[in-house]
């Protein structure tokens, strides 16, 4: 009841639809109620006896009759006259059939295709709203496949199977009702099949729906296995595992071909067993029926017209075993959807949040700050730092002690577990993430650049900044040059992820994009690494500029990137151990002064093996 209730509620904003849609069924049935009625009574009056083969005779069986053809007088009709009104009654009867199927099939539509467009913006909107946290744990393709695959299936429902089970009930009571009116006794007695198909279906929902919900869950890992192997194409071809990846991918479609098929074959076993309960109605209607007529307990004519009416009768029955199934599918859908938007996030806006003004001065602490991912060991602790607004931190340190964490506290992609973060003296947890986060820039290593043109991914930050702006930014960030040098320029479609461009075009273009938003917190993370000396230079002399009057956190390995600093802060074992500037650092022993030597010894032999590789090339 709790799914149902779930999937009911998108309906809220398809009232209209729904309406049209429910009177149309109305409708509807009654056509199909009283096309029989209509045909019976018609042949009533066309096999009446004629005097001269030209008019009717009189009659009192007729006279109620000739109503449904516009007269009581019997000899003011023709042959002809008949015929005509005859057609002109049954074309009327169709149209209006016509004209209430159209209503009821587009209008459920309007209603289904709306409903799953309303869910799947509260998918978005949820997952937005979910912190990174819960994307650590998760596969983009089966959130997809949530978003999309299942929730296509509230469609199913809403504009299939409840139009149709809601016909079909209206249809077999009205069918019901007119049966008695022929034979109490035949009526009952085709009722007996009916408990099976019942008793049926409430076993088959105890299989069909959890064979439903494993077949979505195994599209679900199909859709993120491939997901992750046409993002990671480039890795596969490199490494020559095409043949493994394949093999792995035909495993996932196995998987999901064999969980189909077993509802579908749970289903299909279903389908043969309303077919047989229901022909039972018809077997006993032969067996009875024949008895009442030979005793000359019931005419003829209404034993024929009971078992036309009887196929009426039997068709909801027959039809609500292929609504059920959709019903199925649309329940297994519904129950993933659901288990999706209960998933709280761990990062929550407060009600009374602060929103801060368009631009914050930018000075951060942390105070007394420790932090842990879930039931792992301490990733940060007690960790105490000021940063006035307009300084420039690096933090440096050995890989895995938190130096990235720290950073991503500050736009509350994580909140702090304990102790506080304060910008401009606001703890940040009482501030909007709106506001918050307009007041961050952050250029990564791993640059995320989106499918579309330079320009739309500069843009990205501020939709709204002019054409001059947009250079701006691009010169500042050294990315003007070869931007012009592109084919279409600032309008060349740069690919998924920027994959057209190099990794120090990709880097420059970020630094452009956080440029053009101009937020006073600058945060970098090795936003130089994995480039060539000339490319580092050109990103050097684009992020010296970017940090000009900005509150800019560094994380670097380089430690020849950050002596120009005002505090470098080492951290170590999940501490900060040691604070100062460069030269501070260098004169006491300590961490810092071991990375920097290390530093000094390696960059010399990276430089012979570049010159070595770079002589075997010429020699060559």
């Amino acid at each position: 009841m709790q799914t149902l209730k779930f999937l009911f509620g998108y309906t809220r904003n398809q009232r209209l639809p729904l309406i049209i849609t429910v009177l149309s069924m109305f409708c509807l049935t009654a056509v199909q109620l009283v096309e029989p009625k209509i045909i019976s009574e018609m042949i009533a009056i066309v096999k009446a006896p004629f005097v001269d083969g030209f008019s009717y005779v009189p009659s009192s069986q007729l006279v109620g009759k000739l109503a449904l053809i516009g007269t009581n007088d019997p000899s003011q009709l023709t042959i002809p006259g008949v015929i005509g009104r005859l057609a002109i009654i049954a074309l009327t009867f169709y149209l209006f059939r016509a004209v209430f199927t159209f209503l009821r099939s587009y209008a459920a539509h309007v209603a289904g295709w709306g409903a799953v467009a309303d869910a799947r913006r509260d998918i978005y909107r949820h997952l937005q709203r979910l912190s990174l946290r819960f994307y650590e744990d998760q596969k983009t393709g089966d959130l997809m496949s949530r978003m999309v695959n299942d929730s296509d299936m509230f469609e199913t429902l809403i504009a299939h199977a409840i139009p149709d089970t809601i016909v079909n009930i209206l249809l077999f009571f009205g069918v019901a009702a007119i049966l008695l009116g022929y034979s109490a006794k035949l009526m009952l007695l085709t009722l007996v099949p009916i408990p099976l198909i019942v008793f049926a279906a409430r076993g088959f929902t105890k299989y069909v729906r959890p064979a439903f919900r494993n077949r979505q869950k195994e599209q679900g890992d199909l859709n993120a296995t491939l997901n992750d192997n046409l993002l990671g194409i480039r890795e596969i071809k490199a490494f020559t595992r095409e043949d493994i990846e394949a093999e792995r991918i035909g495993s996932h479609i196995s998987r999901y071909r064999d969980s189909l098929l077993r509802a579908l074959r749970l289903m299909a076993t279903f389908h043969p067993f309303v077919e047989f309960s229901s022909s039972l109605g018809t077997i006993i209607l032969i067996y009875f029926g024949g008895q009442l007529v030979l005793q000359q307990r019931l005419p003829l004519e209404d034993l024929v017209a009971f078992f036309l009416y009887l196929n009426i009768f039997y068709q909801p029955v027959r039809s609500l075993s292929g609504a059920w199934e959709n019903i199925q599918h649309a329940m297994a859908g519904a129950e993933r959807v659901a288990e999706l938007l209960n998933e709280e996030p761990d990062v929550v806006e407060r009600p009374d949040a602060i929103t801060l003004p368009e631009r914050a001065d930018g000075a951060i602490s942390f105070n007394h700050v420790s932090f842990r991912y879930v039931d792992d060991q301490p990733v940060l602790e007690d960790i105490t730092l000021h940063i006035p607004s307009g300084h420039v931190v690096a933090l440096v340190g050995p890989t895995g002690v938190g130096k990235s964490t720290l950073a991503s506290l500050i736009p509350r992609f994580y909140d702090v577990r304990e102790g506080s973060i304060t910008l401009d003296g606001h703890d940040i947890r009482d501030l909007s993430l709106r506001s918050l986060r307009q007041q961050v820039s952050i250029v990564l290593q791993d640059v995320f650049l989106f499918h579309g043109t330079a320009r739309d991914n500069i843009l990205f930050g501020r939709p709204d900044a002019t054409e001059e702006e947009v250079i701006r930014a691009a010169q500042i960030a050294n990315a003007h040059e070869f931007l012009q040098a592109l084919p279409e320029g600032y309008d060349t479609i740069i690919g998924e992820r920027g994959v057209k461009l190099s990794g120090g075009q990709k880097q420059r273009l970020a630094i452009a994009r956080a440029v053009l938003k101009d937020a006073p917190v600058l945060i970098l993370d090795e936003a130089t690494s994995s480039v060539d000396t000339q490319t580092e230079m050109l990103i050097q002399e684009a992020l010296e500029r970017l940090m000009v009057g900005r509150t800019t956190i560094i994380i670097a390995h380089r430690l020849s990137t950050i002596r120009s600093a005002d505090a470098i802060v080492v951290l170590e074992g999940s501490r900060i151990t040691q604070k100062g500037t460069h030269e501070e650092l260098i004169a006491v022993d300590g961490l810092y002064r071991q990375l920097n030597e290390v530093q000094n010894e390696i960059e010399p032999r990276y430089a012979m093996l570049r010159e070595r590789r770079r002589l075997a090339q010429v020699t060559a």
